[in-house]
C-alpha cells in the first residue's frame, strides 16, 4: 500500500452542520451528498430534530462524515447560562461547554444535541441565511462554536437571492476574526463554489488535506463523467429520431396521417425517456422536470439521398469518386421527372432490382419511385430536440439537491442553445438520416459498429457544448 493511499485510508473527516433553524443546513448537505431525500427540507422553522448523518464517498471509501444539527433556538439564553457555569473561575470555555452538556437544562435540549456533534466532529460548518440582517442571536451562536474548541467555517447561503447581504455578512465576521468564509449557494449548484467550500476546510485542517484533496479530485471526476454520460444519452436519443422514418403510399392520405401521429407519439416518448435517464443520472426524481410537447412535421428525403456520401454506401465505385456522385444524383433527378406513377413505378422496380444487391438505399430510391413518402421527423424538429436536451442537462447540473422548484424547459428561442439552432445539422446526425436501420422505432434497429461511431463522436460534440471551457466550467 502506497503512502498515499494510506493516508485516504484514515479516519474520515468528521463535520458539523450547524447554524439558526431554517437557515439551510439540510439544504447544503442535500447539496454536497447529492441526495435529494436526505432529510426534510421546509420553511417551517425548527424542522430538524435529531442529528442525522451521511457520508461521502471516494472509492467506496468513507472520506467524509456530514451531520445534520438541529438550530440553535435560543442562542442569547444558552450565553447567558454558560456565562454562569464559568463564574469567575479561570477555565477554558471548553471544560464550561463539556460542564454544560453533562447536564444540559432540558429547555436547552436542542442547542445540546448540536454542540455534542460540534465537540465530536473535526469542524463545523456554520450555515448563515444572508438575507437575513446581522442580529444579536448570530452573534451570540459564533461566540458560542468559538468556544467549543472547533474551527468553524462560516456558510454563506442563498447568496443568489436579490434579498442578499453578503457583503454585510462578510464585514461582520471579519470584525470576529473569522476570514475562512464560503459562499454557497444550496439551491444553485456551482461546481466552483463547491471546490473553494472544500478548500477553505483545507486552510483550517492540515491533517486531512489528503482527505479533501481527494474530494475535491473525484468531484471534478464526478462531473467529466456526468457531462460525458449525459452527452452519450442525448446523443442516442437524437441519433435514434433522425434515423426514424415511415414509408407510406403517396395517395393513401389516412394511413399517412395514422403513421405521422404514431411518429408524433414514438418521438414525444423516446424523448421522455431520455428525460427520465438524465433525471436518474443526477439523481433526481422523475416529476422534477416539465417540458413542453414538440412540433413535429412529416417531409421526404428528396435529394439528400443523392448526397455524395449517399451515393458512395450505395457502392458506386465508377470514376472519379466526386465526379460520379454528381453524375448519378443528376441522373436519378432527370429519370423521375415528368413521369406518370405507373412509369415511375416500372423505373422503380428496375432500379430496385439494379441496386438492391449493392445496398439497403436502392430499395428506398424504389420505393421513391413507385409512389411511397418518406415520413420523418424535419431538421428543425431535431434541433429543437437537441436544444432541450442540452439545456436540460446544463440546468441538472446547476440544480442543488434541495431546489424544491420543477424545471420547467419551454421550446422557444430563448431557451435554445445557438449551436442547435443556427448551424448546419452535425455530421453524424446527417448520416442517421441515411441509415434507417439505425433507429429502434420499429424494435428492429439499433447497436451496431457505425451507428455506435456516430453516436461517440455527437456525444463528443454535445459534451464539448456543455463544457466549452473545461471539465471544470458550468455551463
Amino acid at each position: 500500500m502506497t503512502r498515499d493511499r494510506a493516508m485516504l485510508r484514515r479516519a474520515a473527516l468528521v463535520v458539523a452542520v450547524v447554524g439558526h433553524t431554517n437557515t439551510g443546513k439540510t439544504s447544503l448537505i442535500r447539496t454536497l451528498s447529492r441526495d435529494a431525500s436526505f432529510g426534510e427540507v421546509s420553511n417551517r422553522p425548527a424542522t430538524t430534530r435529531h442529528v442525522e448523518g451521511t457520508v461521502l464517498l471516494v472509492d467506496g471509501e468513507p472520506l467524509i462524515e456530514l451531520y445534520d444539527t438541529p438550530g440553535l433556538e435560543d442562542p442569547m439564553g444558552l450565553l447567558e447560562h454558560l456565562e454562569s457555569l464559568r463564574g469567575g473561575r479561570r477555565c477554558d470555555w471548553i471544560e464550561v461547554i463539556e460542564e454544560f452538556l453533562a447536564e444540559p437544562p432540558a429547555r436547552f435540549a436542542q442547542e445540546a444535541k448540536a454542540l455534542r456533534q460540534v465537540i465530536a466532529s473535526d469542524v463545523a460548518l456554520y450555515v448563515v441565511d444572508v438575507r437575513d440582517r446581522v442580529l444579536g442571536k448570530h452573534r451570540d451562536e459564533l461566540e458560542i462554536l468559538g468556544r467549543c474548541a472547533r474551527p468553524v467555517v462560516p456558510v454563506l447561503n442563498f447568496t443568489a437571492s436579490s434579498d442578499a447581504r453578503t457583503a454585510e455578512w462578510r464585514e461582520h465576521l471579519a470584525r470576529i476574526n473569522m476570514h475562512a468564509v464560503a459562499e454557497f449557494d444550496t439551491v444553485v449548484l456551482d461546481e466552483t463554489s463547491e471546490q473553494r467550500l472544500f478548500e477553505k476546510m483545507r486552510t483550517l485542517l492540515d491533517s486531512f488535506l489528503p482527505t479533501l484533496d481527494a474530494l475535491i479530485a473525484e468531484r471534478s471526476r464526478q462531473r467529466t463523467s456526468a457531462v460525458r454520460s449525459a452527452a452519450a444519452l442525448v446523443a442516442d436519443l437524437l441519433i435514434d429520431v433522425a434515423a426514424c422514418r415511415l414509408l407510406v403510399l403517396e395517395q393513401d392520405i389516412d394511413r399517412r396521417d395514422d403513421s405521422l401521429g404514431q411518429l408524433k407519439q414514438w418521438v414525444r416518448q423516446r424523448e421522455q425517456d431520455c428525460v427520465g435517464a438524465l433525471l436518474e443520472l443526477f439523481r433526481f426524481d422523475d416529476d422534477d422536470c416539465e417540458a413542453d410537447a414538440l412540433p413535429i412535421q412529416d417531409g421526404k428525403w428528396g435529394s439528400d439521398l443523392f448526397s455524395p456520401s449517399s451515393l458512395r454506401d450505395f457502392g458506386i465505385r465508377t470514376g472519379s469518386g466526386a465526379a460520379a456522385g454528381a453524375a448519378a444524383g443528376l441522373a436519378i433527378d432527370a429519370m423521375t421527372g415528368g413521369l406518370t406513377l405507373g412509369a415511375a413505378a416500372a423505373l422503380g422496380a428496375a432500379v430496385g432490382a439494379l441496386w438492391s444487391g449493392l445496398s439497403s438505399h436502392g430499395r428506398r430510391v424504389a420505393d421513391v419511385f413507385r409512389g411511397y413518402t418518406e415520413l420523418r421527423v424535419a431538421d428543425e424538429t431535431l434541433r429543437l430536440l437537441a436544444a432541450r436536451q442540452v439545456e436540460l442537462v446544463a440546468a441538472l447540473l446547476r440544480r442543488g439537491h434541495a431546489s424544491q422548484d420543477k424545471l420547467h424547459l419551454q421550446s422557444d428561442a430563448e431557451a435554445r442553445r445557438s449551436r442547435w439552432t443556427s448551424a448546419s445539422l452535425p455530421e453524424p446526425l446527417r448520416e442517421a438520416r441515411e441509415h434507417p436501420e439505425w433507429s429502434r422505432f420499429d424494435e428492429t434497429g439499433g447497436p451496431g459498429s457505425e451507428r455506435g461511431s456516430a453516436c461517440e463522436r455527437l456525444a463528443a460534440e454535445i459534451a464539448a457544448t456543455l463544457n466549452p471551457a473545461g471539465a471544470g466550467a458550468i455551463p
